[in-house]
């Protein structure tokens, strides 16, 4: 049946009527994920915007594309607009709502004082936001990107006087640590050699989660205590020692608790409906939550044993760029918090420097009373 419709300049029929439709009419984001094991597409309900997810799904990590599909999502639930309407208004606006409190302003956070979503949250999502219009931009979409890169203020020092500062300034933190009486308590509290094999790789070799539900049986090099990286941020692979400690957790887990199953990852479910099936992030952040809970501790997260690791191992002497190449950082600037956090190394290179200080002001002061 051939449906018309009587539109201000006359009579179009159904299909050309949806075509000119379907990009004003209102939408709500739908976020849809396919794919089991692997992740193969993503889509918010809008054929701009998915052609986005799609054309980002080529480029990124699956973590990184799942982020900005839901940074894109929680947007457009705030901005209930076209994606072709959004104004740089629109984009203020989000940026208030999300720094608006939450849990009735009741809770804040003790870094930086603050009761909605932290900075770095925010500045996520605007990122999100820019590349999509960055997207549309290229396609001839809209004209600009409302998501402004700055204010613009006053700086002397460069040659037009003015400079962009940031929309949402965030902190820097220092990374938290485990004490050695956490670590132990938490390694203590865990039930299976599975588990701690997993949380002994964050502890001792500085992995992350991802790095962790990633290796394969294929990665581990027992002979040398090594592990092969193959899915770090980013997709960059590397080569990490290990202590052997871990190894002799890992092999009880693979002689005594690990299941016969058809997947080559290295840790996967030991029970349930789910047995021999890769172990999930989801999953991961089960087990820490109860052993943190068994341990008494207030907060034990997968990245915390990770900062764990590297600052240990920076106070006990490894040189930075070899905590660079362990941690898997593409920029050294990302590795040298770890020298704030190794307070010894700080001391000690304060002592150093203060008793040359001293001891050139001793000099001065003695040949001054020799002159005299």
């Amino acid at each position: 049946m051939r449906v018309i419709h009587h539109c201000g300049a006359g009579l179009r029929d159904d299909a050309e009527f949806l075509s000119e439709r379907r990009f004003v009419m209102p939408w709500s984001p739908l976020l849809v994920r396919a794919g089991d094991a692997e992740l193969t597409s993503i889509s918010l309900g809008h054929p701009l915007v998915d052609d986005y997810l799609v054309f980002a799904g080529a480029r990124l990590r699956r973590n990184s594309w799942l982020a900005i599909a839901f940074d894109l999502k929680v947007f457009f639930t705030s901005v209930v607009k076209e994606p072709t309407a959004v104004t740089t208004a629109d984009v203020l606006g989000f940026i208030k709502d999300q720094r608006r409190p939450r849990r009735c302003g009741n809770v804040v956070r003790l870094e930086d004082g603050e009761t909605g979503l932290s900075a770095r949250t925010i500045r996520r999502r605007l990122s999100s936001i820019s590349g999509l219009y960055g997207y549309l931009i290229i396609r001839g979409e809209v004209a600009a990107n409302p998501v402004p890169r700055g204010v613009t203020a006053r700086h002397a020092s460069s040659q037009s006087g003015r400079r962009r500062a940031p929309l949402v300034r965030t902190p820097r933190t220092l990374p938290r640590v485990l004490s050695p009486v956490e670590a132990n308590a938490l390694v203590d509290a865990l039930r299976t050699r599975r588990d701690r094999a997993m949380v002994e790789a964050m502890l001792f070799g500085g992995l992350r989660r991802c790095e962790v539900l990633g290796l394969r049986m294929k990665d581990v090099n027992a002979g040398e205590r090594r592990l092969f990286i193959a899915e770090g941020k980013g997709g960059h692979e590397r080569i990490v020692p290990v202590s052997s400690r871990f190894f002799a957790t890992l092999a009880g887990y693979l002689r005594e608790e690990r299941p016969a199953c058809d997947t080559d990852r290295l840790f996967v479910v030991l029970k349930g409906r789910g047995r021999g099936r890769p172990l999930s992030a989801a999953g991961l952040d089960e087990i820490m939550d109860g052993a943190r809970g068994r341990a008494g501790l207030h907060r034990a997260t997968c990245h915390q044993l990770r900062h764990t690791c590297l600052t240990r191992l920076r106070e006990k002497g490894m040189a930075l760029e070899a905590v660079q190449a362990q941690a898997g950082h593409r920029s050294i600037e990302s590795t040298r918090v770890y020298l704030h956090l190794a307070n010894g190394w700080l001391v000690e290179e304060y002592e150093r420097a203060t008793a040359r200080i001293e001891s050139d002001l001793a000099a001065f002061l003695d040949a001054g009373e020799v002159g005299a």
